[in-house]
């Protein structure tokens, strides 16, 4: 079981739970429509990872920044930077068919985790920031999301149950794009105009 690391405790998350098109820049910059209800998708075990790794045998891979979450008792506990890696190729082809997105979201170390941080703070005043090679490519906060993180959860719950140690992933803000091995990632969650975490990685 791959794990993440909560302040200085080992934690094994079951699965990761993530919501798509929640910011509405987002969804204007890949030419989707505005969803009638919320969309998830799972990405399990075998996906996490705390290196930032460009997949094998892929001429493409899209970066997407998320203010991640962990949960315990149903409620959030800790946080995290976290990246969503999508094969988005093929994740249209899929998309154009109706298939499943587990292709292109689901393979392993496809959700990389800073460490995570315990947190009971005011989640209003959280923000994201990307950036890659000095050059920063993201910024979004939680007045930009559609679906709030307790609203998601309280959700994903009516279909799905939350083990201790699993982890939300709350959507991801406008500027995503390609990577190439080499590259320098920092990602940033600000809590209050403060960085709270700040993690750096290196394209493998």
């Amino acid at each position: 079981m791959n794990r993440i690391v909560l302040d200085d405790s080992e934690i094994f998350p079951s699965k990761v739970v993530c919501i798509g098109r929640n910011y509405m820049d987002h969804i204007a910059e890949l030419n989707n429509e505005v969803p009638e209800e919320m969309v998830f998708f799972i990405k399990p075990n075998s996906a996490i990872s705390h290196s930032l790794v460009f997949p094998k045998g892929q001429s493409s891979c899209h970066y997407e920044a998320e203010i991640s979450f962990l949960i315990e008792d149903n409620k959030i506990t800790g946080v995290a930077f976290g990246l969503d890696l999508t094969l988005r190729e093929t994740q249209s082809k899929l998309k154009e068919k109706g298939l499943p997105w587990e292709r292109a979201k689901a393979f392993d170390k496809a959700a990389v985790f800073s460490n995570f941080v315990s947190f009971d703070g005011d989640i209003t005043k959280l923000e994201i920031e990307l950036y890659i090679n000095s050059e920063l490519k993201q910024r979004g906060d939680y007045s930009l999301m559609i679906n709030k993180p307790d609203e998601i959860i309280k959700e994903a719950r009516t279909f799905l149950s939350f083990e201790d140690g699993d982890i939300l992933m709350s959507g991801t803000p406008k500027g995503v794009g390609s990577f190439k091995i080499g590259d320098i990632f920092v990602g940033k969650i600000i809590y209050d105009s403060k960085i709270i975490i700040e993690e750096r990685f290196e394209v493998l």
